[in-house]
């Protein structure tokens, strides 16, 4: 397990009182009034039962949608006010995304994948975020899948390159929402080891859902939602396992 992070490291992302409801006549509400603070170079687990409200925390947190109430700051700026285009700007800029599904391209090879959002951002592909891509490509061990088109990929190489991609812009943090979740045993540790392992040289911050328990105690730190509230926020390891299992006791 990595070292403490030092709680006098500024939040990367930090909410209060965050609601999300859904409808109308009536609303159904979600999210009931959370608060978290994450750390640079933080590595979190977000756990809960289905429905619990932990996908609907991410997009908030990843500024993918808004809350109905609360106030979310991403690298210290407040984004309830942005509009649409400075709340996209500040996500590509800060923020880096993997998904259950990898999303990518399947005919464009893996580089092109792994470039497209620096070319997004800067309105056409250069030589320079090819090589950002081969560099990415190598540290996630597909230096032999450069040129590889993307749906030639197995599943789990398919998945590396979407964690390559969500790195390409050197984010802050990284949201990742069941990234194992569509892998077998052998490849989920494989994409789990990278990301840990990038999150130890670059001290990116990563938030990652899973409903894997096991998984989860391999991270820093274990935010547990039920109900669309925060029931356990604490050290991972042994600790959250043994609240874990006392919960199952308890059902």
């Amino acid at each position: 397990m990595a070292e403490p992070v030092p709680t006098d490291t500024p939040p990367v992302l930090r909410c209060t009182g965050l609601i999300k409801e859904f409808g109308t006549d009536p609303s159904v509400r979600v999210l009931h009034g959370i608060d978290l603070s994450v750390a640079a170079g933080e590595f979190v687990a977000l756990v809960g039962p289905s429905g619990s409200g932990k996908s609907t925390l991410l997009n908030i947190l990843g500024l993918l949608d808004v809350p109905t109430a609360g106030e979310l700051w991403v690298q210290g700026v407040p984004t309830t006010a942005l509009d649409d285009g400075r709340r996209t700007a500040l996500r590509g800029s800060a923020l880096g995304f993997v998904f259950q599904f990898h999303h990518l391209l399947p005919t464009l090879r893996a580089w092109e994948n792994v470039a497209l959002p620096m070319a997004a951002v800067q309105g056409r592909m250069k030589a320079s975020m090819r090589a950002r891509a081969e560099v990415l490509l190598r540290q996630v061990d597909l230096g032999d899948k450069i040129d590889a088109p993307a749906g030639e990929l197995s599943g789990g190489q398919q998945q590396r390159v979407a964690l390559a991609r969500a790195l390409a812009q050197k984010p802050a943090v990284v949201l990742a929402d069941e990234p194992t979740g569509n892998l077998d045993t052998v490849n989920a540790a494989r994409v789990f080891e990278v990301m840990r392992q990038h999150h130890a040289e670059a001290k990116t911050a990563f938030i990652i859902v899973t409903h894997d328990l096991a998984l989860a105690a391999r991270c820093d730190r274990v935010v547990q939602l039920v109900d669309g509230r925060v029931s356990y926020d604490g050290a991972a390891g042994d600790a959250f396992l043994a609240y874990a299992s006392e919960q199952l006791r308890a059902t």
